[in-house]
């Protein structure tokens, strides 16, 4: 078991400008872990850090029990997949793959018993005799992917390897990268600011903002119970809505309703968020009723997302089927999932932990 370990890391530049501010995180052997964040939030200079591109100024690296700080990249066995996929222009597709093999003196024989498996893993058999500026960006990607697994390396490190495809490719080399994962059964550490990659890939998620770890969690405990305000507005499309509220007298108070709980966090300003889906038109036995008006109704083609506007005009959104009709302007009654409703601090954006 060879788990990556990051104690209290932190990376300051030469300015003062810190860029990842103490993160601890324990990726464990075999997992697909992904590191998600707008950008800027230190989720790239994390993965230099750990592939040894970026030196630590502070905190300690370990993979399995060794620690790492002053470790050469090239001593780390770990394979760095970048987001220009960094081929060689003049190599072909055969060239660029046995590259790093015929660099550490793997025999011809092996070589080829490798780059038969590899090339058949990844579809790159009809391609050998090409150079990079010959093929699809799809292609270029699985290129720089089979070059990484040449090396069996203990772990990847992709750097939005993704961003530079079109949304139709994006799709399917999500699914090969998840097989990928399957078939070779190592670990994964995949930067993204890209959230569906990171719900339909990642065993875990971490979340970044400001150089610090938000919240880590498998992908559906870090959509349903978001650990702040941040997390749950950068998760979800559209985000959890957020509306003012009040606790007070046993209950909270918020757009217009209110909901009785259990006296679990003191009386005060808090944040009521649910998802567009917690919401629906039809009145459900023990749902929450929330008067509003009618501003849009946006088809989606499998579905459509109503927006709405509380009485105070804050507009929210909800999912609804496809076929919906309103009028915009007409007065409707939404109801909500009570089960659904998190409570955030109304100062700190932190969830409070609350019992129905």
């Amino acid at each position: 078991m060879t788990e990556i370990r990051l104690a209290n890391v932190t990376k300051t530049y030469a300015g003062g400008q810190t860029a990842v501010d103490g993160v601890d995180l324990t990726i464990h052997d075999g997992e697909f872990f992904v590191l998600l964040g707008p950008s800027g939030c230190g989720k790239s200079t994390t993965l230099r850090m750990i592939a040894g591109l970026e030196p630590i100024s502070s905190g300690d690296l370990f993979i399995g029990e060794r620690r790492m700080n002053e470790v050469d990249p090239k001593d780390r066995d770990l394979a760095f997949v970048f987001q220009n996929y960094a081929l060689f222009p003049h190599l072909t597709v055969k060239g660029n793959l046995t590259f790093g093999m015929k660099l550490r003196g793997v025999p011809a024989s092996e070589q080829e018993r490798r780059l038969a498996e590899v090339t058949a893993m990844l579809g790159l058999a009809p391609y050998l005799d090409r150079k990079p500026g010959q093929l699809s960006g799809g292609q270029r990607q699985r290129v720089a992917l089979g070059r990484a697994l040449l090396r069996d390396p203990v772990a990847f490190l992709l750097d939005e390897p993704l961003s530079n495809l079109d949304a139709k490719l994006r799709a399917q080399m999500r699914t090969e990268l998840v097989k990928l994962h399957r078939r070779v059964g190592r670990t994964i550490i995949h930067v993204t600011h890209d959230q569906i990659e990171a719900m339909t890939m990642a065993d875990r998620i971490c979340i970044m903002h400001d150089g610090k770890v938000a919240q880590v969690g498998a992908p559906m405990e870090v959509y349903r119970n978001p650990a702040d305000t941040f997390v749950a507005t950068f998760t979800g499309s559209p985000p959890m809505n957020l509306v003012p509220g009040r606790l007070e007298n046993g209950a909270v108070h918020f757009a217009g309703a209110s909901l009785p709980l259990d006296a679990k966090a003191a009386a005060g300003e808090v944040t009521a968020g649910f998802r567009p889906e917690d919401l629906s038109l039809a009145a459900l036995p023990d749902r929450v009723e929330i008067q509003t008006s009618v501003v849009a109704v946006e088809t989606l083609g499998a579905d459509a997302i109503l927006v709405v506007s509380l009485a105070g005009g804050q507009e929210i959104e909800m999912r609804v089927p496809a076929d919906t009709r309103l009028e915009p302007g007409s007065p409707v009654s939404v109801h909500l999932d009570p089960d659904r409703l998190r409570l955030f601090d109304r100062q700190t954006g932190k969830a409070i932990v609350r019992a129905r």
